[in-house]
Protein backbone atom coordinates (compact mmCIF):
# COMPACT_ATOMS: atom_id res chain seq x y z
CA UNK A 1 0.00 0.00 0.00
CA UNK A 2 2.84 2.26 0.81
CA UNK A 3 4.01 1.73 -2.96
CA UNK A 4 0.74 2.81 -3.87
CA UNK A 5 0.31 6.10 -2.23
CA UNK A 6 3.88 7.00 -3.50
CA UNK A 7 2.78 6.80 -6.81
CA UNK A 8 0.14 8.87 -6.60
CA UNK A 9 1.84 11.45 -4.84
CA UNK A 10 4.77 11.07 -7.94
CA UNK A 11 2.19 11.16 -10.53
CA UNK A 12 0.25 14.66 -9.12
CA UNK A 13 3.63 16.11 -8.34
CA UNK A 14 4.95 15.40 -11.80
CA UNK A 15 2.07 16.85 -13.28
CA UNK A 16 3.58 20.31 -14.35
CA UNK A 17 0.25 21.56 -16.04
CA UNK A 18 -1.81 20.57 -12.30
CA UNK A 19 0.84 22.49 -10.91
CA UNK A 20 0.94 25.65 -12.02
CA UNK A 21 -2.93 25.91 -11.30
CA UNK A 22 -1.97 26.58 -8.03
CA UNK A 23 -0.72 30.04 -8.74
CA UNK A 24 -1.71 33.42 -9.97
CA UNK A 25 -5.29 33.67 -11.96
CA UNK A 26 -5.00 31.09 -14.30
CA UNK A 27 -7.61 31.09 -17.14
CA UNK A 28 -10.65 28.88 -15.92
CA UNK A 29 -11.21 26.18 -18.18
CA UNK A 30 -14.49 24.24 -18.67
CA UNK A 31 -16.19 26.73 -16.57
CA UNK A 32 -20.06 25.22 -16.75
CA UNK A 33 -18.49 21.19 -16.28
CA UNK A 34 -19.98 20.99 -13.00
CA UNK A 35 -23.57 22.77 -13.63
CA UNK A 36 -24.26 19.88 -15.91
CA UNK A 37 -26.86 17.47 -14.33
CA UNK A 38 -25.91 14.31 -15.53
CA UNK A 39 -21.70 13.53 -16.25
CA UNK A 40 -19.79 10.80 -17.94
CA UNK A 41 -16.43 9.33 -17.68
CA UNK A 42 -14.62 6.14 -17.24
CA UNK A 43 -11.53 6.06 -14.80
CA UNK A 44 -8.37 3.65 -14.86
CA UNK A 45 -6.32 2.63 -12.29
CA UNK A 46 -4.28 0.14 -9.91
CA UNK A 47 -5.26 -1.64 -6.83
CA UNK A 48 -3.31 -3.65 -4.27
CA UNK A 49 -5.67 -6.09 -1.88
CA UNK A 50 -4.97 -7.67 1.34
CA UNK A 51 -7.02 -9.80 3.80
CA UNK A 52 -7.84 -9.65 6.85
CA UNK A 53 -8.34 -12.55 9.02
CA UNK A 54 -10.39 -13.33 12.75
CA UNK A 55 -9.34 -16.40 14.09
CA UNK A 56 -11.24 -18.51 16.56
CA UNK A 57 -8.25 -19.50 18.62
CA UNK A 58 -5.12 -17.41 18.91
CA UNK A 59 -2.17 -19.72 18.28
CA UNK A 60 0.49 -17.26 17.53
CA UNK A 61 0.85 -18.05 14.01
CA UNK A 62 -0.93 -15.94 11.18
CA UNK A 63 -1.91 -16.25 7.84
CA UNK A 64 0.59 -14.49 5.61
CA UNK A 65 -0.58 -12.69 3.29
CA UNK A 66 1.51 -11.77 -0.20
CA UNK A 67 0.11 -8.62 -2.26
CA UNK A 68 0.78 -8.12 -5.87
CA UNK A 69 -0.43 -4.78 -8.13
CA UNK A 70 -3.79 -5.29 -9.85
CA UNK A 71 -5.83 -2.79 -12.47
CA UNK A 72 -8.64 -1.09 -12.31
CA UNK A 73 -11.26 -0.04 -15.78
CA UNK A 74 -14.59 1.36 -15.44
CA UNK A 75 -17.36 3.88 -16.05
CA UNK A 76 -18.62 6.91 -14.59
CA UNK A 77 -22.24 8.05 -13.99
CA UNK A 78 -22.85 11.46 -11.89
CA UNK A 79 -25.72 12.78 -10.53
CA UNK A 80 -25.63 16.72 -9.13
CA UNK A 81 -27.49 17.34 -6.23
CA UNK A 82 -26.02 20.97 -5.66
CA UNK A 83 -23.11 22.91 -5.89
CA UNK A 84 -20.94 20.56 -3.65
CA UNK A 85 -22.72 17.36 -3.70
CA UNK A 86 -22.98 14.69 -6.18
CA UNK A 87 -23.94 10.85 -6.37
CA UNK A 88 -21.66 9.25 -8.58
CA UNK A 89 -22.09 5.55 -9.81
CA UNK A 90 -19.01 3.68 -11.29
CA UNK A 91 -19.50 0.16 -12.28
CA UNK A 92 -16.00 -1.18 -13.20
CA UNK A 93 -13.97 -4.38 -13.57
CA UNK A 94 -11.21 -5.35 -11.12
CA UNK A 95 -8.13 -7.88 -11.66
CA UNK A 96 -6.20 -8.65 -8.09
CA UNK A 97 -3.93 -11.63 -6.84
CA UNK A 98 -2.97 -12.39 -3.43
CA UNK A 99 -0.95 -15.34 -2.02
CA UNK A 100 -1.32 -16.94 0.91
CA UNK A 101 1.15 -18.67 3.45
CA UNK A 102 -0.46 -21.56 5.91
CA UNK A 103 1.70 -22.23 9.20
CA UNK A 104 2.15 -25.64 9.95
CA UNK A 105 2.95 -27.00 6.84
CA UNK A 106 6.54 -28.37 5.44
CA UNK A 107 5.48 -28.71 2.21
CA UNK A 108 5.15 -25.28 -0.09
CA UNK A 109 2.36 -27.26 -2.04
CA UNK A 110 0.39 -27.76 1.35
CA UNK A 111 1.57 -24.47 2.55
CA UNK A 112 0.96 -21.80 -0.33
CA UNK A 113 -2.43 -21.31 -2.15
CA UNK A 114 -2.48 -18.45 -4.77
CA UNK A 115 -5.63 -16.88 -4.97
CA UNK A 116 -6.68 -14.71 -8.51
CA UNK A 117 -9.61 -12.78 -8.32
CA UNK A 118 -11.46 -10.70 -10.88
CA UNK A 119 -14.15 -8.73 -9.50
CA UNK A 120 -17.13 -6.92 -10.86
CA UNK A 121 -18.05 -4.06 -9.09
CA UNK A 122 -21.11 -1.78 -8.31
CA UNK A 123 -20.17 1.75 -5.85
CA UNK A 124 -22.69 4.06 -5.08
CA UNK A 125 -20.91 6.84 -3.78
CA UNK A 126 -21.30 10.66 -2.41
CA UNK A 127 -18.73 12.93 -3.73
CA UNK A 128 -18.05 15.85 -1.55
CA UNK A 129 -16.15 18.83 -2.91
CA UNK A 130 -15.04 22.30 -1.89
CA UNK A 131 -15.51 25.16 -3.82
CA UNK A 132 -13.43 25.43 -7.02
CA UNK A 133 -10.19 27.24 -6.60
CA UNK A 134 -8.78 28.14 -10.44
CA UNK A 135 -8.85 25.23 -12.21
CA UNK A 136 -8.48 22.49 -9.45
CA UNK A 137 -10.65 21.15 -6.84
CA UNK A 138 -10.23 19.03 -4.20
CA UNK A 139 -12.98 16.32 -2.93
CA UNK A 140 -13.82 13.62 -0.42
CA UNK A 141 -15.89 10.56 -1.95
CA UNK A 142 -17.75 7.68 0.12
CA UNK A 143 -20.42 5.16 -0.26
CA UNK A 144 -20.81 1.26 -0.54
CA UNK A 145 -20.57 -1.03 -2.89
CA UNK A 146 -21.54 -5.01 -3.86
CA UNK A 147 -19.00 -6.70 -6.12
CA UNK A 148 -19.30 -10.11 -7.78
CA UNK A 149 -16.11 -12.72 -7.65
CA UNK A 150 -16.08 -14.27 -11.22
CA UNK A 151 -12.67 -16.35 -9.15
CA UNK A 152 -14.74 -17.55 -6.35
CA UNK A 153 -14.95 -21.41 -6.84
CA UNK A 154 -18.11 -20.97 -4.18
CA UNK A 155 -19.57 -24.06 -6.66
CA UNK A 156 -15.90 -26.17 -6.53
CA UNK A 157 -16.75 -29.57 -4.83
CA UNK A 158 -12.99 -29.36 -4.05
CA UNK A 159 -11.32 -27.80 -1.04
CA UNK A 160 -8.06 -27.00 0.17
CA UNK A 161 -7.47 -30.89 1.16
CA UNK A 162 -7.33 -31.08 -3.37
CA UNK A 163 -5.34 -27.82 -3.19
CA UNK A 164 -8.52 -25.69 -4.41
CA UNK A 165 -8.80 -22.48 -2.01
CA UNK A 166 -12.58 -21.10 -2.31
CA UNK A 167 -14.26 -18.06 -1.51
CA UNK A 168 -17.99 -16.63 -1.88
CA UNK A 169 -19.14 -14.57 -5.05
CA UNK A 170 -21.06 -12.04 -3.42
CA UNK A 171 -18.99 -9.32 -1.75
CA UNK A 172 -20.29 -6.31 0.26
CA UNK A 173 -18.60 -3.75 1.78
CA UNK A 174 -18.32 0.13 1.55
CA UNK A 175 -15.05 2.32 0.54
CA UNK A 176 -13.61 6.13 1.30
CA UNK A 177 -11.23 8.31 -0.72
CA UNK A 178 -10.04 11.99 -1.29
CA UNK A 179 -8.80 13.29 -4.64
CA UNK A 180 -8.50 16.42 -6.90
CA UNK A 181 -10.41 16.91 -9.71
CA UNK A 182 -8.04 19.18 -12.62
CA UNK A 183 -9.79 20.85 -15.32
CA UNK A 184 -7.75 20.75 -18.69
CA UNK A 185 -8.76 22.63 -21.43
CA UNK A 186 -10.62 19.57 -23.44
CA UNK A 187 -11.59 16.90 -20.19
CA UNK A 188 -11.30 17.12 -16.49
CA UNK A 189 -8.36 14.76 -15.44
CA UNK A 190 -8.96 13.41 -11.53
CA UNK A 191 -6.54 11.35 -9.79
CA UNK A 192 -7.85 9.58 -6.54
CA UNK A 193 -6.95 7.21 -3.74
CA UNK A 194 -9.64 4.80 -2.49
CA UNK A 195 -9.67 2.15 0.49
CA UNK A 196 -11.84 -0.28 0.21
CA UNK A 197 -13.39 -2.17 3.05
CA UNK A 198 -15.29 -5.77 2.84
CA UNK A 199 -18.21 -6.44 5.52
CA UNK A 200 -19.02 -9.88 4.51
CA UNK A 201 -16.93 -12.85 5.34
CA UNK A 202 -15.91 -14.32 1.88
CA UNK A 203 -14.18 -17.76 3.10
CA UNK A 204 -16.02 -21.18 2.33
CA UNK A 205 -14.40 -23.37 4.30
CA UNK A 206 -12.85 -26.50 4.02
CA UNK A 207 -15.33 -29.48 4.68
CA UNK A 208 -13.65 -30.99 7.31
CA UNK A 209 -13.94 -28.43 10.28
CA UNK A 210 -10.76 -29.36 11.84
CA UNK A 211 -9.11 -28.15 8.47
CA UNK A 212 -5.66 -27.50 8.96
CA UNK A 213 -6.19 -24.60 6.28
CA UNK A 214 -9.67 -22.75 7.46
CA UNK A 215 -10.37 -24.69 10.81
CA UNK A 216 -9.21 -21.79 13.00
CA UNK A 217 -10.53 -18.87 10.32
CA UNK A 218 -13.82 -17.37 12.14
CA UNK A 219 -13.93 -14.73 9.14
CA UNK A 220 -11.66 -13.56 6.29
CA UNK A 221 -12.36 -9.66 4.35
CA UNK A 222 -10.66 -7.44 1.93
CA UNK A 223 -9.18 -4.79 2.65
CA UNK A 224 -7.30 -2.59 0.06
CA UNK A 225 -6.11 0.33 -1.63
CA UNK A 226 -7.13 1.90 -5.20
CA UNK A 227 -5.67 4.30 -7.16
CA UNK A 228 -7.56 5.63 -9.86
CA UNK A 229 -7.21 8.42 -12.79
CA UNK A 230 -10.59 9.63 -14.21
CA UNK A 231 -11.56 11.43 -17.72
CA UNK A 232 -14.86 12.92 -17.49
Amino acid sequence: MKNLLILFGLIVLSNHTAIGQFGGEPILNLQNEDKKFLNWGYYLGFNQYDFQFEYKDDIGRDILVDKSFGFNVGLIGELRINEFLDARFEPGLLYTSRTLGFPGFTSAADAIREVRSTYIRFPLLLKASTRRIGNWRPFIVGGVYTSINLGSNEDSLDDNSTGQFRMKQNVYGYELGFGIDFYTEYFKFTPSIRGVFALTDELVPDEDPNSPWTGNINAMRTRGIFINFTFE
